[in-house]
């Protein structure tokens, strides 16, 4: 196996305490260096937008009673450049980059080229950004950037056409990024047919709500592009692939596809993707991983996890496993509570049952049953918690007791 480490430095309320923000960033330093001598190979850092305490302010607040801040990282280009300068081995990958928000697919191709081709001067580097890309969490953050319903019909089939907006964004930072000269019109329409929506009365409703094209029934609907723009080129044009790894977080199968008919591009998934999907996406990418990336690895899709260890010298292996998971518990019970205002025993048993949770030799018979020996695990220690030192203390006991074990 091969092991990442997960920051989402969010800054969330644990019990009576919010950090500040300086706090949350000095802490999150001092982990990712401590992750850099331990041998992490990838720090991967959780992006977010805006003020989620002013989002609370409008009408459909996305969550209502969260205190503190869903994330502090909001570029991860200039991240990656302050992470870099402190560490000497560890990559960096962003967990995930929206690509809807900030300027859209054309800023992020042209800020992306610009990194790279920054991070490649020193001509010894060989760390790699792994740009982990999808269409963002929470609707507000893009609809600033035009992501959003334009009329009421566009509102009535925003479910069935928001990820065809994410395609079209796809095609449009990929194309760009390798190279090409493309304008809005090289660009695949986005026409919504009857397999976009999910029953026959849907479609008809969409087809009666229809305002843009009269031959909807037999062609589809055309939607007009939500990016329009004239014949361009990226510069700087001569960048290092070596040094950058892209990853699509989408288990949409023609997201994936699509990505690779244009550039090697990896899968992101989500701690919550069922171990079916996974299974599904790596026989997938076995034919679809573009040929300029080498044959499809297990190691290319990392396996997200939570991780509360607890190796104490004054208890026993049960007591060890115990206390391990009354720590996970509070853990998923501020979380939850933070997230929707109530605690569900069911979902915190639930929750609980999939972190890797107990001591150092519970948690390594727990890997070797959840994931194949080929994987790569990202371990996410700072889930719902503050202390530093207890952060640390974690890292450091995975780290001494338990990759050892699985690396060999």
């Amino acid at each position: 196996m091969k092991f990442d480490i997960f920051f989402s430095i969010c800054q969330s309320q644990v019990g009576d305490f919010i950090p500040t923000e300086t706090q949350m960033l000095q802490h999150f330093f001092d982990q990712i260096k401590l992750a850099d001598t331990l041998g992490f190979e990838t720090a991967w850092i959780a992006e977010s937008h805006f003020s989620v305490q002013v989002q609370k302010e409008n009408p459909n607040a996305v969550v209502p009673n969260f205190k503190g801040e869903i994330g502090l990282n909001c570029d991860i280009f200039q991240l990656a450049h302050r992470i870099f300068s402190c560490t000497k081995n560890i990559n960096v990958g962003s967990a995930i980059m929206n690509l809807l928000s900030g300027g859209g697919p054309i800023t992020k191709a042209e800020a992306t080229k610009y990194f790279i081709a920054l991070h490649a001067l020193n001509e010894a580097e060989k760390r790699k950004l792994f740009l982990g890309f999808a269409s963002g969490r929470f609707p507000y953050q893009s609809a600033p950037f035009g992501i959003a319903p334009r009329n009421a019909f566009e509102k009535g089939v925003w479910p069935s056409l928001k990820g065809k907006i994410f395609l079209q964004g796809v095609e449009i930072f990929l194309r760009l990024l390798k190279g090409e000269v493309i304008s809005s019109d090289d660009i695949k329409s986005i026409i919504l047919g009857r397999d976009a929506f999910r029953s026959e009365e849907t479609w008809k409703d969409a087809l009666q709500a229809n305002v843009y094209n009269e031959d909807a029934k037999e062609q589809g609907i055309y939607i007009p592009a939500f990016w329009q723009f004239e014949k361009l080129g990226i510069v700087p044009q001569d960048i290092d692939f070596s040094l950058l790894q892209l990853v699509i977080g989408s288990h949409d199968p023609h997201a994936q596809k699509l990505a690779n008919e244009i550039l090697p591009c990896s899968v992101f998934n989500l701690s919550i993707t069922s171990n079916d999907v996974i299974e599904q996406t790596h026989e997938n990418m076995k034919n679809w991983y573009h040929p300029d990336g080498g044959e499809w690895q297990r190691d290319m899709m990392p396996r997200t996890s939570m991780i509360f260890i607890n190796n104490d010298h004054d208890a026993d292996e049960n007591e060890k496993c115990v206390r391990a998971q009354q720590q996970a518990k509070s853990a998923m019970v501020n979380y939850w509570q933070a997230m929707e205002g109530t605690i569900d025993q069911n979902k915190i048993d639930s929750a609980v049952s999939n972190t890797l949770c107990g001591s150092p030799t519970a948690i390594i018979q727990q890997m070797r049953e959840r994931f194949h020996q080929d994987d790569r695990v990202m371990l996410w220690f700072d889930f719902s918690n503050h202390n530093n030192d207890d952060v640390k203390k974690s890292m450091h006991l995975v780290a001494e007791h338990v990759l050892p074990e699985l690396r060999n």
